[in-house]
């Protein structure tokens, strides 16, 4: 019995030891925390306002706007903005982001251009430009076609233990690069991040958003719109019996011709669960406690705006009203946050996103995807879109070899008509009716002088862009990707991926053709290896175990602070995975969303036809318009005369081209679904498909070109 004694009184001596080196050991943390507060290196001592004034300091040593070529593309960031240029269809423009390497984040304001044509980046310095954020928005200004518009995004301390929300706002010319601070009159927005704005005829619309405040973050649902016209924001309240979206961020908000639609979003939400079910123990005596679950939202709201009339008074704002839509058809499955979407044409291409599952009490196990999805706004149906290999040359179009002679042929006459015109213009300038030997080897020399400077600036564009790897494959799976439609092809740039407490800023950038879809384009690709572990990561695990119930409890609400903080622009809840000492992190569930009654497939109302000319598998658009030009001028003239407008009144040239751009809409409104049929049919071993009533008008017809298609 004494034996046991002594041996229990040893454990307990070890025991005692080891827990007053862990204090010491905590202690001395603690005093080197002390310490870099002094020196002013952690974020809670940081005066933002010095560090911000420090930048506008240095940002107005600049004496003028300056566009620079750079060596490489810009430095790997996230939450920044893309956009195609307003002002130029061979450009993106690229601002601001932060970048955080897991110990300290950097924040940017310079403004990147991509030249498209030339594959060329270049920075732009100026003495009046936003300073850094991330978080921001920015859009294009409708009626105001030349203008881009920005407002809002957050700046951190170096450690992000301090947050600041901007509330400026900024007009940006994208022709001439110059920064220009707007002043308003009356009421403005909040500060905030995270928020959309998007455009409607004179109209900026902002929305959403979240604000950090010293407890906790708040999500918004208020909406402004402010008159380019007027120069006012006008804050828009609807009655309170009306629907309206809930407050959050990171939605998708696109233009319409009729307002705006606004789709998803992410917020986190109150919740009250078992408080035993927060233990590691597993037990728990009864008890509840609020925690902040995340909220996926799926929902769908049409905001219809109506101009004032035009006797209103000055500065009447216009009349507003949310309509909320059914859910989407054929929503991309699991549900996923940080998804993406650029307008174009009608449509909202989405891409990339984030599912958090439930894994354990020790942190959360997360689902990346890379998948690239076709919002149709007036179906509100979504269609998923997938890379294809290009097709033959001789399928191309129904058209075969034969279209490709064609082709060559009009060239070539295109050419000698040029030399023929060149042969004249020379015959006049030498005051002669004919030509004789002399002025046809001058002829000579000055052709041959055309076609060596036109295959000179052949060669020096091949010189200068170069061969960019092409993949059947997506990019890396991530989610809040910057996402850009220029031209018809859609661009991809950065974004975050997660793999256990790391967390990637993906630095590259790629392109995809949306009318070919025939395969992902690397513009850049880096990879990054900067990641800086945390040492109070393994320490505070150590330490769980001797913490006491009572300093759990506290630490939990803690977690929950620092957890709502940090789940800025990231849904995921990662942050649970760097919990400090003794913190046990209330396990985040992803809300249930209440399903829709209704069904996702379409409804008969859906179903039915139009009546406008429908597009074909493997028909381009002009070959669509050029087989139903008659019947879209047709159409159009008929609209024309309910407008109260006489078609007579136009030229001929306007309305085939008004006529054109009907039957463009209608292209790219069929193409999901045109694209499916292609694809089934190429996996028939079906390249071309022709009608009959053309193949009769052609003169063909008959054997394996005819009904033997039709078996």
């Amino acid at each position: 019995m004494a034996k046991d004694k002594k041996g229990k009184s040893e454990s307990k001596k070890a025991k005692l030891a080891e827990k007053k080196q862990k204090q010491e050991k905590k202690a001395e943390k603690k005093a080197k925390v002390k310490s870099a507060r002094i020196e002013g290196s952690d974020a809670e001592d940081v005066d933002l306002d010095a560090v911000l004034e420090e930048y506008k300091k240095q940002q107005e040593q600049f004496l003028k706007v300056t566009e620079n070529v750079v060596d490489e593309p810009p430095r790997a960031r996230a939450a920044s903005t893309l956009m195609a240029s307003p002002s130029n269809s061979n450009q993106l423009l690229l601002f601001g982001g932060e970048y955080f390497n897991g110990a300290l984040a950097t924040f940017f304001n310079d403004l990147m251009v991509y030249y498209i044509d030339r594959d060329e980046w270049r920075c732009v310095t100026s003495p009046n430009a936003p300073l850094p954020r991330s978080g921001h928005a920015w859009t294009r200004g409708g009626n105001d076609s030349t203008g881009v518009y920005l407002f809002g995004g957050e700046f951190s301390s170096p450690k992000q233990g301090t947050f600041y929300h901007y509330n400026d706002f900024w007009r940006l010319d994208p022709s001439t690069r110059e920064w220009a601070r707007i002043e308003t009159k009356g009421k403005t927005p909040p500060a905030r991040s995270g928020h959309r704005m998007t455009y409607y005829k004179n109209y900026i619309i902002l929305f959403g958003g979240f604000q950090d405040t010293a407890h906790q973050t708040k999500y918004l649902q208020d909406l402004w719109l402010y008159d380019t016209q007027n120069f006012v924001w006008h804050s828009i309240t609807p009655p309170p019996a009306q629907l309206k979206p809930d407050a959050r961020s990171s939605f998708t908000f696109l233009p319409h011709d009729q307002g705006a639609v606004l789709y998803g979003g992410y917020s986190r939400v109150k919740a009250t669960v078992a408080a035993g079910k927060q233990t590691k123990q597993g037990g728990g005596a009864g008890g509840s406690k609020n925690i902040l679950k995340p909220m996926i939202h799926q929902d769908c709201f049409f905001l219809r705006i109506t101009q004032p009339p035009a006797d209103a008074p000055p500065n009447t704002a216009p009349t507003v009203r949310w309509e909320k839509r059914k859910k989407p058809a054929n929503t991309p499955n699991p549900t996923r946050a940080g998804a993406t979407m650029a307008y174009h044409k009608g449509r909202g291409i989405m891409f990339g996103g984030v599912h958090d599952v439930e894994e354990s009490e020790e942190g959360m196990e997360s689902e990346f995807f890379n998948q690239l999805f076709a919002w149709n706004i007036e179906r509100n149906r979504f269609f998923p879109m997938a890379l294809k290999k290009a097709r033959a040359p001789g399928k191309k179009n129904g058209a075969g070899n034969g279209e490709g002679r064609e082709r060559v042929g009009r060239r070539d006459r295109a050419r000698q008509n040029e030399e023929e015109l060149l042969r004249q213009l020379a015959a006049l300038q030498a005051g002669a009716k004919g030509v004789d030997g002399a002025d046809e080897m001058e002829i000579d020399a000055l052709l041959k002088k055309q076609r060596g400077e036109e295959e000179e600036e052949e060669k020096d564009e091949k010189r200068k862009v170069r061969d960019m790897p092409v993949s059947m494959e997506m990019p890396h799976p991530r989610f809040n990707a910057q996402l850009a439609v220029q031209d018809d092809v859609l661009y991809i740039y950065g974004g975050t991926f997660e793999k256990g407490d790391r967390e990637f800023t993906l630095d590259d950038m790629y392109a995809i053709d949306l009318g070919k879809m025939d395969g992902c384009k690397e513009i850049f690709k880096r990879e990054g290896d900067d990641w800086i572990e945390s040492e109070d990561e393994d320490d505070d695990e150590e330490d769980d175990e001797d913490e006491d119930s009572d300093e759990e409890a506290d630490d939990e609400e803690d977690a929950m602070e620092v957890d709502d903080k940090k789940a800025k622009y990231t849904p995921s809840d990662r942050k649970k995975k760097k919990a400090k000492a003794g913190e046990e992190a209330p396990v985040a569930e992803t809300a249930p969303i209440a399903a829709a009654p209704e069904e996702e497939e379409e409804s008969e109302e859906t179903r039915v036809d139009d009546g406008l000319p429908h597009p074909r598998p493997f028909e381009s658009r002009r070959d669509f318009f050029q087989r139903t030009s008659a019947e879209w001028q047709e159409i159009l003239m008929t609209n024309l005369r309910w407008k109260g407008i006489q078609p007579e009144s136009l030229a001929v040239k306007e309305i085939k081209t008004k006529a054109f751009e009907l039957s463009e809409e209608k292209w790219w409104d069929c193409r999901e679904e045109i694209t499916a049929l292609e694809d089934e049919q190429e996996a028939a071993g079906i390249g071309e498909v022709v009608s009959l009533a053309d193949k009769a008008g052609a003169g063909g017809g008959g054997g394996s070109g005819g009904a033997g298609r039709r078996r």
